[in-house]
């Protein structure tokens, strides 16, 4: 039986003194199907966060957003989405047959969040026919409360916007931001379920990220010490980030080269290469629920 960690993922556990209890505890946590609990947490949720890698390896991350019940589970290997990423982002263009996915739900107000990841198995112009290969709950730290709301009568904003490097406009969204998620990529694209791609939520008070020119620092806080984002930039360093605006519902994808400086605290540089920002590019309103 293969292992539910990678190399890169082992590795740091090594590091952090955590890899013999999760070498025992991994296999009970992360399932190769979902259970009931997740599944109709699933199901519950106004949006998703999902990430797929473009042909050259690189990672990106999007959100799908519908009324609750746009996602469903029929059994614990497969979900339903009524939906699909925006036309024109790079997401969507991804997200085909054969393709690995990260998934992750969260539910900020009750700090809830599951992942998930696998194959894409169909699309339509209506959603997504999902193939899940490992499930897993993740912990409940960092994560700022606030409830999101599907909104029915939102429009959408301007096309979204590219550049090769960070505006001062965009260095502030970050410098203020309490929230983003970053997806990362095993670089080998074959049946092993724990070389997927990935797509993990990062938080603390604004200013905890560091904005020196292109490039974005973060302190590694402890969590669960799966290591599933660290492990697989280890070993491909790239990354796809994506913070959200909670007030305007506009997005900003960044996309990113990573260096692991050695703590403690361990220390993650994001060398930013790639900007897209995607004026009110999401029907939902949020609200605070601290």
């Amino acid at each position: 039986m293969n292992s539910v960690f990678h190399a890169g993922e082992t590795a740091l556990q090594s590091a952090a003194g955590s890899r013999e209890r999760l070498a025992e505890v991994g296999p009970r946590v992360i399932r190769e199907e979902m259970p009931e609990q997740h599944r109709a947490f699933f199901a519950s949720l106004p949006f998703l966060v999902m990430a797929a890698t473009d042909p050259a390896g690189q990672p990106h991350v999007g959100m799908l957003a519908g009324s609750p019940g746009f996602v469903s589970a029929p059994d614990g290997r497969h979900l339903q989405i009524a939906g699909r990423p925006a036309p024109g982002a790079p997401l969507d263009a991804l997200l085909l047959p054969g393709a690995r996915f990260g998934l992750l739900g969260i539910e900020a107000h009750t700090r809830r969040r599951n992942r998930a990841n696998g194959r894409v198995l169909a699309r339509s112009a209506d959603g997504l026919s999902l193939a899940v290969a490992q499930s897993f709950g993740n912990c409940p730290k960092y994560i700022q409360p606030r409830r999101a709301l599907f909104d029915p009568d939102w429009r959408a904003g301007a096309p979204a916007e590219e550049r090769a490097s960070l505006s001062d406009t965009d260095r502030a969204w970050i410098r203020a931001a309490d929230t983003f998620f970053i997806a990362t990529a095993h670089p080998a694209d074959d049946a092993d379920p724990a070389h997927g791609v990935d797509v993990s939520h990062r938080g603390g008070p604004p200013g905890f990220i560091t904005v020196d020119g292109d490039t974005l620092g973060i302190d590694d806080f402890a969590g669960n010490n799966y290591f599933n984002t660290l492990g697989n930039l280890l070993l491909n360093p790239r990354a796809g980030l994506l913070f959200p605006d909670f007030t305007r519902g506009s997005l900003l994808h960044l996309q990113a080269t990573a260096e692991i400086l050695p703590g403690p605290p361990r220390r993650l540089l994001l060398r930013v290469n790639g900007v897209r920002h995607h004026p009110a590019a999401l029907p939902l309103r949020w609200e605070n629920a601290g």
